[in-house]
């Protein structure tokens, strides 16, 4: 009867002790993911900022004025006169 209880106590000792680490792992996890979050939402948050800027900046190098003035300087592009202008029939 002794031997029993001896046996089923250290067996409670031992489900206690996994028990223990098992949660002792969990948060250690729990931690290190909440980590990872972190670290991810910061560099979503800088990936937003970078689409906003980079969108800012296509609308200023797209704009009309912005393109007739390289379209004059860079390539000596100009309006063409009406005598210059022709007219191609569509069929």
């Amino acid at each position: 009867m002794y031997r029993k209880a001896l046996i089923g106590t250290g067996f409670l000792w031992l489900a206690t002790l996994v028990s223990a680490l098992a949660v002792v792992y969990s948060t250690q996890m729990g931690r290190e993911l909440t980590a990872e979050l972190g670290k991810a939402q910061k560099t979503r948050d800088e990936l937003r900022y970078e689409q906003e800027r980079l969108l800012l900046e296509k609308g200023a190098w797209s704009a009309y004025g912005r393109v007739e003035k390289v379209a004059r300087e860079k390539l000596g592009m100009h309006v063409p006169a009406p005598a210059e202008q022709v007219l191609v029939p569509s069929e």
